[in-house]
C-alpha cells in the first residue's frame, strides 16, 4: 500500500502547492524515499511497488523535466540486484538523499557563478519564480552589489508574487509589474534573468508561459537574456527529437466561473528559441545554448535513443562527476 504522505506529495505537485522545477524534483526524490522506507513486503515485490510509486509521481506534471530526471536517478537504484529488502531500501534512500543534496549544492553553485554576471546599478527583469534566479540575485546582493529587479505577476497563477516577496524580504529593491508591462520596462533594463523547467538538446528553453514574449522583447531592445538552470533540467528526451509536452491546465485558473460560449486556453509553458538566449548559467559554468547537447550526452551521460523512454529507464541517467 502506497503511503498517504506519498500520495499527498503527488497531489501537491499536481495542484502546484509544490512548484518550481527544483522543488518538484526534490519532492519526488523525497516521496520515493518515503515509499521505500515504508515498504513492508518481500524483495520480489519491491521493484513493482516502487515502479507503481514512480508512475504516480511521473503523471503529476508532464513538462518539468526535472521530475522524471529525479525519478530516473533514484529508480536506477531500485533496478539493481539486492540480497534483502533492507539492502534495497537503503540503496533507494541513499540515492534520494544524493539527488537532494546535489540539487541544493547546484543552487549554491549557480548563485556563485551567476552573481558574477550581476553588476552594480543594473536593472533586471525576471519572470515567474525560480530558486536558481533568487540564488543568483541574493548572492549578488550579499556581495554588496545594488540593483533593481522588476518581477512580473506571471498570470494566471501569479508565481511572480512569490519572487517579489522573496527578494523584498532580503532587502532587494523589487517592483512588481503586470506581464503586459514588460515591453514598457524593457527600455530601461540591463538584463533579463529567468529560470527553466526544461532545456532541450538544441538549447531551447521551456519555461513558464510568457517567457518567450519577454525573450523576444529583450531581443528587440538588445537586452541580454540569461537562463539559470540546474543540469538535471536538461532534457534527454529531445535527443531523439521528442517534443516537450506543454502542459495545459484547468481553464478556471484563468477565469472562474468561465463565461458561457467562450473557450479558454491555459497553456502553462512556452518555448523560447535558442537564438534568443545569450547564456545559460548552470552549476558547471556558463554555457551557450548550443552546448546543451554536450551537457546531456557528456555531463549527464545520456545516450541517444530511438524514442523517449518511459521514466528514462533506457537512458543512463547521471548527474556528473560530483556523484
Amino acid at each position: 500500500m502506497i503511503p498517504e504522505e506519498v500520495i499527498k506529495i503527488a497531489d501537491d505537485i499536481r495542484e502546484m502547492r509544490i512548484r518550481g522545477a527544483g522543488r518538484i524534483a526534490r519532492a519526488a526524490a523525497e516521496a520515493l524515499m518515503i515509499a521505500a522506507k515504508s515498504y513492508n513486503g518481500d524483495l520480489e515485490d519491491f521493484a513493482r511497488y516502487m515502479e507503481e510509486v514512480s508512475e504516480i509521481l511521473l503523471s503529476t506534471r508532464p513538462t518539468a523535466v526535472s521530475l522524471p530526471n529525479a525519478i530516473s536517478y533514484v529508480m536506477k537504484a531500485v533496478r539493481r540486484r539486492y540480497g534483502s529488502v533492507v539492502e534495497a531500501v537503503e540503496a533507494v534512500v541513499r540515492a534520494a538523499m544524493e539527488f537532494k543534496e546535489y540539487s541544493e549544492k547546484a543552487l549554491e553553485l549557480i548563485g556563485e557563478i551567476g552573481s558574477r554576471m550581476i553588476e552594480d546599478g543594473m536593472t533586471i527583469i525576471t519572470h515567474c519564480n525560480s530558486s536558481a534566479v533568487v540564488s543568483i540575485l541574493a548572492k549578488a546582493w550579499r556581495e554588496g552589489k545594488r540593483f533593481k529587479v522588476y518581477a512580473t505577476e506571471t498570470r494566471p497563477r501569479y508565481q511572480g508574487y512569490i519572487t517579489a516577496r522573496d527578494l523584498a524580504s532580503r532587502g532587494i529593491s523589487t517592483t512588481l509589474i503586470t506581464d503586459s508591462a514588460v515591453a514598457y520596462i524593457m527600455r530601461k533594463a540591463d538584463l533579463v534573468l529567468v529560470g527553466a523547467d526544461a532545456i532541450t538538446s538544441n538549447g531551447a528553453l521551456i519555461n513558464k508561459i510568457g517567457t518567450s514574449q519577454i525573450a523576444l522583447t529583450a531581443k528587440v531592445y538588445s537586452v541580454p537574456f540569461y537562463v539559470a538552470a540546474e543540469t538535471y533540467k536538461f532534457s534527454p528526451y529531445t535527443l531523439a527529437g521528442e517534443a516537450v509536452e506543454i502542459e495545459e491546465r484547468d481553464p478556471r485558473e484563468v477565469l472562474d466561473p468561465p463565461i458561457e460560449g467562450i473557450e479558454i486556453r491555459n497553456p502553462a509553458f512556452d518555448a523560447t528559441p535558442p537564438e534568443y538566449i545569450d547564456a545559460i548559467i548552470t552549476e558547471i559554468g556558463v554555457i551557450s545554448p548550443e552546448m546543451a547537447i554536450l551537457v546531456i550526452t557528456e555531463f549527464l551521460g545520456h545516450r541517444i535513443v530511438s524514442e523517449a523512454p518511459k521514466g528514462y529507464e533506457d537512458s543512463e541517467t547521471e548527474l556528473g562527476s560530483q556523484y
